[in-house]
């Protein structure tokens, strides 16, 4: 495989090499909770307000890749209205393959759920997340949410899962995919909850889209939470695209 300044030519990977290349560890025992983003040269998580302003045809492969290979696609509540998020889309013949791999993907290459978290349990239960979709969505939310709204969201065929009392922590939403087994996370956003997922110390590894674009405006970062930190990361790899598009993925040392 031929490197150019130590990263990976994109057009050089086939998507078996793809996969492999993001597989999740072997053999979990607990949740590994994965976050892609895409961002701007200067910072921007969003351009026109929505992230799929930034994106390009090799983040769009990558996206896609890491869909096929999650168990569960974690969101935050602000993001699915955003985004206006619909069921996940991938491909049934690689999730199926990937599966008889070891490598993630479904026995019968269903997609993997959307898995919402919202402490008020404060969607629409008509948006796309319900209407369009092959896989019933979970929402995580709190035992203090009103009742009325968890009984329309599971009418709405959704599955409620209350994992907090007044708030639903890193680790109480991980228990409730865990108890799911639901152990390849993939969390999209937004940058909210990828903040709090951060903070508490419960992110494994960072997939970072950077595409060839300048922004300015006041768009936000992919991660926002109460307090500043650090944590240190280790590069993996670094893929590169003829468009400049640059995709990295960092590890937790």
């Amino acid at each position: 495989m031929q490197r150019i300044h130590n990263a990976i030519q994109l057009t050089e990977l086939n998507p078996d090499g793809l996969a492999e290349l993001y597989a999740y560890p072997s053999s979990l025992d607990a949740p590994w909770v994965r976050a892609n983003f895409v961002s701007s040269i200067d910072g921007a998580a969003t351009s026109g307000d929505l992230s799929a302003g930034l994106g390009t045809p090799a983040d769009r492969t990558v996206f896609m890749m890491l869909r096929d290979l999650a168990d569960v696609i974690l969101i935050g509540a602000g993001t699915v209205r955003s985004e206006n998020y619909g069921g996940a889309r991938t491909d049934p013949a690689r999730r199926r393959a990937l599966y008889h791999r070891g490598l993630g993907g479904h026995p019968d290459g269903a997609p993997p759920p959307i898995a919402v978290v919202t402490a008020s349990g404060a969607i629409e239960p008509s948006c796309r997340l319900f209407s369009d979709t092959t896989v019933a969505p979970l929402i995580i939310t709190t035992t203090t949410a009103p009742a009325d709204r968890k009984r329309q969201l599971a009418e709405a065929g959704a599955e409620v899962i209350e994992a907090g009392g007044v708030a639903v922590t890193p680790r109480s939403l991980l228990a409730a995919l865990a108890e799911r087994g639901l152990r390849r996370v993939l969390c999209e956003g937004g940058p909210h909850l990828f903040g709090e997922l951060l903070e508490a110390d419960a992110v494994d590894e960072l997939c970072l889209t950077t595409a060839p674009l300048l922004v300015g405006g006041t768009a936000r970062r992919i991660a926002l939470s109460a307090h500043e930190f650090q944590r240190a990361m280790v590069r993996r790899h670094v893929l590169l695209d003829q468009d400049g598009t640059i995709l990295t993925r960092w590890a937790r040392r």
